[in-house]
């Protein structure tokens, strides 16, 4: 599938806006550290699971969102958090809050990054169920000079994503034949149709009841 970038600029895939805030206190700090570690693995002569800084960086960010962050539903948390720092701050989000929380990590070390959507089945066991939207994101790597899609939902028996640039390894591989699909665009900002169906809810256990089914396409 070729992605398809939504930004007018290509610096908007960089910027700070009300969800993805990079410019937040704690978020800088986590960032800064992630990058602290990689500097110090590499005095003390450890080895580097990527060559490139910048995708050692980023496959480090991914595990923090991906393990370090609980998914509400899984972990029963009531917290609706949607901006990075909220979900930081509280350490749970739901799919559309953990991508916010990579984004804006992977935009504090230089990193372009965006919001991608999939259209999945609610439930999985059943074909006939609603089709809802599910938040992930892709980035931009200069070495290898294309967009990577990376999924921090968080794992659970059935899910399995992990970081890769050789091939994608999502939560959800979509499964056509039962309606579901990848939307191939890449948002520099929540999806204005995703963020509003989200804001109509006050806890996770309510927006997972009432889970965006559209996008509006506008940022």
């Amino acid at each position: 599938m070729e992605l398809i970038t939504k930004a007018e600029n290509p610096e908007e895939y960089l910027e700070v806006s009300e969800y993805i805030n990079h410019n937040h206190v704690k978020v800088m700090i986590v960032a800064n550290y992630i990058m602290e570690t990689i500097m110090k693995d590499m005095e003390e002569g450890k080895a580097m699971e990527y060559l490139d800084p910048e995708i050692e960086y980023a496959s480090r960010a991914f595990r923090f969102v991906r393990d370090e962050i609980s998914h509400s539903n899984d972990a029963g948390r009531k917290e609706l958090c949607l901006r990075a720092s909220d979900v930081l701050d509280k350490r749970t989000g739901l799919c559309f809050g953990k991508s916010h929380l990579l984004c804006a990590l992977l935009r504090a070390s230089g990193i372009p990054a965006g919001l991608c959507y999939q259209y999945l089945r609610l439930d999985e066991n059943d074909d006939a169920s609603p089709l809802i939207l599910h938040g992930l994101n892709a980035v931009y790597f200069e070495s290898l000079g294309k967009w990577i899609r990376l999924d921090a939902r968080g794992n659970k028996e059935g899910v399995d994503a992990q970081f890769s640039v050789d091939e994608e390894k999502l939560a959800f591989p979509v499964r056509p034949g039962l309606g579901e699909t990848d939307l191939p665009f890449i948002f520099p900002r929540p999806d204005i149709g995703v963020i509003g169906k989200l804001l109509l809810s006050k806890t996770a256990q309510e927006a997972m009841a009432n889970l965006p089914d559209r996008i509006a396409g506008k940022c």
